[in-house]
């Protein structure tokens, strides 16, 4: 049995992981989520959710021993919150997520992309300290292979996203390096092309699942036993010393 705190991504919140928490503990585990200052049903003010708020609240929300899941975004803060305090992080699940290097945003790495599958779709709002997506394109991209029905729910919350995390870079990721982590390549996805995640994926262990960028909402049953597996591994490793 181990214990999950999962993560969200880019304008989304706590309320996407449900299907998953539910599965994973179905297989017997913990898991819960929560939102990131300034997202979800989280009032932070936008100038405030900065990346070590971010941080800050991943750490708060820790006990004992837990496995960190972050999608897409959620890279940057899981990184983040090691680089503060690797204490009590088991693992670090990166879910077609970025994979922070040192001194670079993660606007940055997306713009270094091979492709910008997201291009047009950013609607800053007037004081620039938040963007929307345009629904059109968040549907193709985040959600193609939902069931519509799921697919419309999660258009329907998400929220505007603050821009300084995205806008933050981290001065080093040396303590992150330092614990178990594990890369879940989506092969369907199409807001991070998977070559490129193969590309922040290296020196990682990585497994795939054939779906697009979403799956806690497409493939949430496939996700789990993904991520139960990978807390099978990280507890058959020898003890970390020092």
């Amino acid at each position: 049995m181990s214990d999950f705190l999962l993560i969200h991504g880019t304008a989304h919140g706590a309320w996407c992981w449900g299907a998953t928490i539910a599965a994973l503990k179905a297989l017997g585990h913990h898991a819960r989520a929560i939102d990131l200052p300034g997202c979800g049903a989280d009032p932070t003010p936008a100038h405030q959710a900065t990346l070590d708020a971010c941080a800050t609240a991943i750490l708060n929300a820790m006990a004992g021993q837990t496995i960190l899941v972050g999608h897409s975004a959620a890279g940057f803060p899981i990184t983040a919150a090691a680089e503060r305090d690797p204490t009590h992080i088991a693992a670090l699940v990166y879910l077609a997520a970025y994979v922070p290097h040192p001194h670079q945003t993660l606007a940055d790495m997306r713009r270094a992309g091979p492709s910008q599958p997201l291009k047009g779709a950013f609607r800053l709002t007037p004081d620039r300290q938040s963007f929307t997506f345009d629904p059109a394109i968040a549907a193709d991209r985040f959600y193609h292979d939902c069931p519509p029905d799921i697919a419309a729910m999660a258009l329907a919350s998400l929220t505007p996203q603050p821009t300084a995390p995205q806008e933050t870079a981290l001065p080093s990721t040396a303590k992150a390096a330092s614990l178990p982590r594990h890369y879940i390549r989506c092969t369907a996805d199409r807001t991070i092309p998977p070559a490129y995640q193969t590309t922040m994926a290296a020196g990682i262990p990585l497994t795939d699942l054939p779906t697009g960028h979403s799956p806690f909402l497409s493939a949430p049953a496939a996700l789990a036993q993904r991520l139960s597996e990978i807390a099978a591994s990280t507890l058959a490793r020898p003890a970390r010393s020092g």
